[in-house]
This record gives structure tokens, sequence and C-alpha cells, in this order.
């Protein structure tokens, strides 16, 4: 990636070189107005002034996605805010709304709005007079004389006229900071909602595997019986039934294990919707039945720059680097100030008004001689450059998030129709073989292995469900998760407004 300063447009741009100024320096002290003028336009040709024009910064082209067979809505169709209900499941529906309301680091994204928008009044304040009232008494003691009191009152305002409107182009910065600190918001909101529906997905696979690994050491345990039934007729030997009886460990091993990783799962989700972990409890339920898989939408690769809220935050940032350099670049020019005092001052309180006196005083201030504002231009222009590659790394990686997803969904969605074929074809083999069992045709062990066999393909499919349904929330995520285009610019004069939820749904 790469970028350019862009300026104003029909004017040249003129790069800060070094000036032979040290004539001018030394005589700074001495010098008369003539002198002083020509000193400033000695400066004036040496430094450029004009705040840089903004222009997104240039990233690499994308024109569509390369996996366009795992999309399965038109790219007009793109993702609608409230994506979650595509999955069907009213349960999860209320577990975004309680993460919404109750998560914690949603709070401090929504407090670091607030504060951003109040640092732009901070900030404009920068063009206002500031007053300074004062009063006091102060008492004197002399040898031999009574005490004396005096009493004063004084004010004082000052004024720095913002000419040239580097004041502004502070404001406008903390307005970008406070458009990117929204982005952010709007960033968190859209993982907090994608691992909340993901952990819930994790906590209902859990059941559903417990559920059918519950089962299965049900029928392990039959199995056992009947081998050592075998086993005291002399059909097996003995090896075969401690086999069995280590199969039964194995299992109840593994259906601990998943317990242990739902608790787990359900105390983290706790934690996501704001609930102390161990105080939250999700209902069992079986995923492929609570779940629905939904359609998959993919809006156009050039909508992802516009509409992601991490890509939408660094531009913005990007747009404030800008702002930024304005800003240092206009504090070179000259500044007016302009300082007012009066105040009165008596030995009797009841005079302390009779007689004010007051004094004016305007003054010429020359940023350009402090080699630290010409210091802090360098400075904001080097800055830019590093907001501008972190925006190029945050649309990078945006498109690598999306085609991941996109591969997972594909590759997955078509390894669930080989696990259905499989777990359909399984079930006949098992149906066949129990009717052979009581022709006596086939063993019992046949049967057991027959079984066995289905199981676990049914496992297998359970988990691919869970896969498909955590790849479409990536997705969901990795396009925006539906929040609006977002035009970055400049705001108006208007002030900032606060994102709600409602804003969010």
């Amino acid at each position: 990636m790469h970028s350019v300063w862009r300026d104003q447009p029909g004017s040249s741009r003129e790069t800060i070189v070094p000036c032979l100024l040290t004539p001018f320096v030394a005589r700074a002290a001495r010098a008369t107005l003539p002198t002083a003028l020509g000193l400033v336009l000695a400066l004036a040709g040496c430094a450029d002034f004009r705040p840089p024009v903004y222009q997104r910064p240039d990233t690499p082209a994308k024109p569509e996605w390369s996996r366009q067979g795992a999309i399965t809505v038109s790219p007009a169709d793109t993702i609608v805010p409230n994506w979650w209900q595509a999955f069907r499941d009213p349960y999860l529906d209320g577990l975004v709304d309680k993460a919404i309301a109750g998560n914690y680091d949603i709070k401090v994204l929504a407090a670091r709005i607030k504060v951003a928008g109040a640092q732009i009044a901070e900030v404009r304040a920068g063009a206002l007079p500031v007053f300074d009232v004062g009063a006091g008494v102060s008492f004197d003691k002399t040898t031999g004389q009574s005490l004396s009191r005096t009493y004063n009152l004084g004010t004082q305002v000052n004024w720095d006229i913002d000419i040239w409107g580097k004041v502004e182009k502070g404001v406008q910065a903390q307005k970008a900071e406070f458009n990117a600190t929204e982005a952010d918001w709007r960033a968190g909101y859209l993982t907090l909602v994608s691992a909340v529906s993901t952990t819930y997905f994790q906590i209902l696979q859990f059941d559903e595997q417990s559920e059918q690994q519950a089962r299965t050491l049900a029928r392990n345990k039959q199995i056992l019986v009947t081998y050592q039934a075998m086993f005291q007729n002399g059909l097996i030997p003995q090896v075969r039934v401690m086999q069995q009886q280590a199969e039964i460990n194995r299992l109840t091993k593994d259906l601990l294990e998943l317990r242990r990783g739902r608790d787990l799962s359900e105390n983290a989700l706790g934690t996501l919707v704001g609930v102390p972990a161990g105080v939250f409890k999700v209902p069992a339920g079986r995923l492929q039945e609570r779940v629905q898989l939904p359609p998959v939408p993919a809006g156009l690769p050039s909508q992802l720059l516009s509409r992601r809220p991490d890509i939408v935050a660094a531009e913005y940032r990007v747009l404030e680097s800008y702002n930024l350099v304005g800003q240092a670049r206009l504090a070179q020019l000259p500044s007016l100030s302009l300082t007012g005092r009066g105040g009165t001052s008596s030995f009797a309180l009841t005079d302390l008004l009779k007689s004010f006196t007051f004094g004016f005083m305007p003054s010429i201030n020359l940023p350009m001689l402090d080699p630290g504002v010409r210091a802090r231009v360098k400075t904001s222009e080097a800055q830019t450059k590093v907001a501008e590659s972190e925006y190029g790394r945050t649309v990078i990686t945006a498109f690598e998030e999306v085609e991941n997803a996109l591969v997972n969904v594909e590759a997955h969605r078509k390894q669930r129709v080989e696990l259905q074929q499989q777990v359909a074809q399984l079930r006949v083999v098992s149906a066949q073989i129990e009717a052979q069992l009581k022709e006596g045709v086939v063993s019992q062990l046949d049967v057991f292995e027959a079984e066995r066999s289905l199981l676990g393909a049914q496992l297998e499919l359970l988990a691919n469900h869970q896969q498909i349904l955590a790849d479409t929330v990536t997705l969901y995520k990795a396009l925006g998760g539906g929040w609006p285009s977002v035009a970055v610019a400049n705001a108006p004069g208007d002030g900032p407004r606060q994102v709600s939820q409602q804003d969010a749904k």
C-alpha cells in the first residue's frame, strides 16, 4: 500500500526544506518591523502551511469473492442488522439482548464514546476567551504602627484568536476520533454477538453429544454383560471381555470431559451476558433441533470497506491524522492574542469599587521561530503514515477472514452431504444386521459393531452441524454484521451523536 499527500487542488506543495535563517535569527532581538516582516516571509517560503486534503488510502482492489459457490443468496441481499435471528432460536435472541444490556466490554466501549464526545467541546474551547477573576486581602504590620489591611480585586481576559482555523482543525480531528470510537463500539458489539452465538451453539453441541455418549455408554454396558455370558459359555476369550471393559472406561471418561466442557462454556456465556460465572444456567437442548442452518449471504468486496466497523474505525483514524497534520501546519502561522486586565485596591472595603484601572494589550506571536512547532509537523506527518499502514493491514486481514469463512462454509456443507448419506446407509445396515440376527445369520458381535459405526457417524454429523453454524457466524462478522455503509469524511458542526442499542438493531 502506498499513499501521497493530497493538498489543495490547483496548488503545488513545497516540502519543508532547510533555510539559511541564521542572519535573521541573530538579529531577531533588535529587529525593526520591516526586518520582522522579512523574517516572517523568509520562514513562510520554507514551510507549507496548507492542510492536506483527505482521500481514502490506496489498498489492493478485489472485484469479487473467490468462493462464489458457498454463497446461497444474491449479493444484493446484504446481511440484515439482526442477523442472528436467521438461526430461528428465540432463546438465542434473548441471550443477545441480555448480552447487549449487561456485557461490560460493551459498557466500556460506550463510555469511551462519551469521553471522545466530551473531548470535542474541550478542544473547541481553545478558540474561546479565558476569564480569570480574583479577589484578596493583605495584612501588613510595622513596628510601632497598627495593623493595616489592603483589599484587592482583579480580572484578566486572554483570547487567542483562531485566525487560520487551527482550533477548528483540532475539532475535526477529535470528531474523527469520536467517530472511530463509535466504530470501535460497533466492532465490539459484533464481536460480542458472535461470541454469544458460538458459545451457545457449543453448549447445545455438548448437550447432544453427552446424550448420545450416555446412550453409547449404556449400550456398551449391555454388550459387556453379553460378553461376560459368552465368556462363561466358552464362546469368546477373556481378553474380549477386558477390551469391552476398557471401552466402557474410555466412554465414561469422554462423557465426563463433555460435561466439563459444557460447564466451562456456560461460565463463559455467563460472563458474556454480564452474569457471574456459576450463576447463569442454560437449559439443556439439542443443537440440530433448536438451531437451523441459515443461508449464506455475502456483499461485494467493495462494500466491505465502508461497512465493516474495524475498517471504518481505522479509516477515521487516518482522517484524524490528516487533520492533526493540518493543525500542526497552521500552528506555524503568526497568531494574534488579546489580553485585557483590570483591577482595583483599597484600604477600606467600602472604597474598593470607587476606582478601577484597566489595560488592553494585543500581541502577535511567531510560532514558526519555535523549532518544536516545526518538528511537530514532521511528527504528525510520520504518524499519518502509520495510520495509513494500519488501515491497509486491517483491509487485507478482512479480505482474508471473509475468504477463510467462505472456504470453511463451502467445505463443511459438502462434508455434511457425505455425512448425511453415510448416516442413512449405516442406519439401513444396522437394521438389516438386526434382522439377520433374528434369523441366526450373524452374531451379536456384528450387531454391536454396526451400532458403534452408526453412533460414530451421528456424532460426526452433529459436529459438522456446529461447525457450519460457527462458520456462518464468522462470515457474518467478517462481512460487517449488517451495519450500514459509512462514508468517512470530516463531520459537520452539529456535534456528535451517541450510538444506541436501537441503532444496533
